[in-house]
């Protein structure tokens, strides 16, 4: 199997330095050209900022490509209508074929493992989508966090999920889920979104000592670390839930479902909101980089 590791990250990778992971269907499939580019860069440029490296992975031809030059950047952020997005389970089929495709949240986890990376920095994770009971639309993100070692910075789940449903799976898979400075468990796009979490820790060096815990105990599971929003930059809940309800009802009617639906909710709520959604999406991105490079820095020195 072909795995490109950029050298600037095996470099780092060779002196247990610190290294994060980024997806890249934020890039392909999460917004459009050149706000898609934009972000990448400033996800990257925020990791370097702390004093990581930033490692950015992508399905490039079929090779599992663990960070990417800006060149490379730029040629996925391009409009085309044959890159995948690509699942755990569509990573035979990509390498085979010799597909380029962006990677969610749990092919990335896959490879960033693979590779010998421990932190991972996205938006917000997948979950159990609403109305499960007659769809059973459960995102693969659950799955690889429950058997993939990885400690995922992120700002909860999306919101257009079952948020209740997607931490109660979490809990029963084992899970440990732990509020970066605060006690609720994120909602995307707002800060709260009334449900408690367990643990919590204020510092980079309190969530580097779990995650430091956590391989001393050989455990075979991902960490998640839920990041809020400022409360500068976050939407009020109750706004953003009756524009989500609306979102699944016209999903429902147009028979859309699977990896499909999330897009074309978060198109449904950007739409919805005149725009509103994408600044906050954006800001949450950058500072999820941000904090897991600090995470992975003072793992670093442990």
């Amino acid at each position: 199997m072909d795995i490109k590791i950029l050298p600037e990250v095996e470099k780092t990778l060779q002196k247990q330095g610190p290294v994060v992971a980024l997806e890249s269907t934020l890039i392909t499939h999460g917004f459009p050209y050149p706000e898609n580019l934009a972000i990448a860069r400033e996800s990257e440029a925020a990791i370097r900022k702390e004093g990581a490296t930033p490692a950015t992975i992508a399905i490039i031809n079929g090779t599992l490509c663990v960070g990417l030059l800006d060149e490379g950047l730029e040629a996925l952020s391009k409009p085309r209508n044959d890159i995948l997005k690509a699942t755990t389970r569509d990573l035979p089929l990509a390498i085979a074929q010799k597909r380029t495709a962006g990677t969610t949240v749990a092919a990335t986890m896959v490879i960033a493992a693979m590779a010998g990376i421990k932190i991972f920095a996205t938006g917000g994770i997948g979950g159990v989508h609403r109305g499960v009971a007659e769809t059973w639309d459960i995102s693969a993100d659950l799955t690889e966090l429950a058997r993939t070692p990885l400690a995922v910075v992120c700002s909860g789940a999306k919101s257009l999920l079952d948020l209740p449903k997607t931490l109660e799976t979490l809990e029963t898979l084992g899970v440990p889920v732990i509020g970066y400075g605060t006690d609720e468990f994120p909602a995307f796009y707002s800060r709260t979104s009334g449900l408690k979490i367990d643990a919590r820790v204020n510092t980079p060096e309190e969530a580097a000592a779990i995650l430091k815990s956590h391989q001393a105990l050989g455990a075979q599971n991902g960490l998640l670390f839920c990041n809020p929003l400022s409360e500068a930059e976050a939407l009020p809940a109750d706004e953003m839930e009756k524009h989500i309800r609306a979102g699944v009802i016209e999903a429902a009617k147009q028979g859309i479902s699977g990896k499909t639906a999330t897009p074309f909710l978060l198109k449904y709520i950007v739409a919805a909101t005149g725009g509103r959604t994408i600044q906050p999406n954006k800001a949450l991105i950058r500072a999820n980089a941000a904090l897991a490079a600090k995470i992975a820095v003072a793992f670093s020195k442990t």
